[in-house]
């Protein structure tokens, strides 16, 4: 791991960095609570989707919950200041009601809103319809099209310099 990320590891104050886990399932399924407190970022989370799947519930910030569920359903406790995420943290990690709770949300969250078959059968649609009309697709989306031409015209100059140095050969 980094060394700027060793540096952190602290065994007096009790923040212990451990280094890189083969399984992330079997590292959080050890552990009683994940602490995600995220500043930034976009779209859903993978961390905190993994404490969902292993049962092993969140405190996070609003950044952090985006997308997952409204705060009742959460999978634990969402705070954005510190002393609300350290409050949050050991209310969850000694209140056993509160963390069953949080971690049936977070199994009823992964069943209702994740699974695949809920999906499924709109993704097939979806593809099929676009298959029938691919080219009208293509057409009305501007942004594969201009990405499509910068892919192709990224090695039109490469191409040049390949014909141009083997002319000099």
């Amino acid at each position: 791991m980094p060394q700027q990320i060793k540096e952190f590891h602290n065994t007096k104050e009790g923040f212990i960095i451990k280094g890189w886990t083969s399984s992330v399932s079997k590292t959080m399924q050890h552990y009683k609570v994940c602490l995600t407190p995220l500043r930034f970022g976009a779209g859903l989370k993978g961390k905190i989707i993994d404490a969902m799947v292993n049962g092993t519930p969140v405190v996070t910030t609003h950044i952090g919950a985006e997308g997952i569920a409204n705060t009742n359903e959460f999978c634990g406790k969402i705070a954005n200041r510190g002393e609300e995420l350290v409050s949050a943290s050991v209310t969850l990690y000694a209140q056993e009601e509160q963390w069953q709770q949080a971690q049936r949300n977070g199994f009823n969250t992964i069943k209702n809103r994740f699974l695949k078959q809920h999906f499924i059968q709109e993704f097939y649609s979806k593809i099929k319809e676009i298959q029938k009309n691919l080219s009208q697709h293509r057409n009305s989306n501007f942004i594969g099209q201009i990405l499509q031409h910068n892919t192709l015209q990224s090695t039109k100059y490469l191409s040049k310099w390949i014909e141009e140095k083997n002319k000099n050969r």
